[in-house]
């Protein structure tokens, strides 16, 4: 299946699902194409390779996508609504994509993921990330990064991160990729 065939297939299950459980609101409907765009875009900015963790994946956006035009990396989606979840091993397996689900909550599942196994972690407006990327740091690799779909910038200050970016997305202000680097111990301040 080609990278524009399994973009329509995902366009298509999404549509579908999305008429009978919640996945996109109707705003993400109504302007599917920008979202699209917008998880091209992050893709061309964080360039995914190896590993790669998505939480809170909901109905794929920006994540789907981005593995669709970034097939050498292997997306592990995490999802706690088991219908959401449901959804995304359907897309997984229809469309042909090198994406492994984990039907479960972030903070259970960190503990049993290796340490160090990720070189990104997205997310697309989940919670307050000073809450959030304290779970995943151990995950992700020394120099890995953290993209924040609709991100401010400016306003998050980890421990053992740095700003390393932020990226205009298409929908108009507000909406950025924000690039976290996770540094070596000691180096942080």
């Amino acid at each position: 299946m080609s990278p524009d065939e399994q973009l329509a297939c995902y366009r298509d299950l999404l549509l579908q699902w999305s008429a009978k459980i919640n996945l996109i609101g109707p705003e993400v409907r109504r302007n599917l194409e920008a979202h699209f765009e917008e998880a091209r875009q992050g893709g061309e900015a964080l360039r995914p390779r190896g590993e790669v963790l998505d939480f809170g994946s909901g109905g794929g956006l920006p994540a789907v996508p981005m593995a669709i035009a970034h097939g050498e990396a292997r997306f592990h989606l995490v999802e706690a609504d088991r219908k959401k979840w449901a959804f995304l091993k359907e897309v997984a397996r229809r469309c042909r994509l090198r994406l492994e689900v984990h039907g479960d909550r972030l903070e259970r599942l960190a503990g049993k993921l290796p340490k160090e196994q990720f070189s990104l972690v997205i997310s697309r407006a989940v919670g307050h990330p000073e809450s959030w990327i304290p779970l995943v740091e151990p995950l992700l690799r020394e120099g890995g990064r953290v993209g924040l779909f609709g991100g401010t910038p400016g306003g998050v200050a980890i421990p053992r991160f740095e700003l390393d970016g932020v990226v205009p997305l298409p929908r108009g202000e507000g909406h950025a990729l924000v690039i976290l680097r996770k540094v070596p111990r000691g180096t942080d301040g």
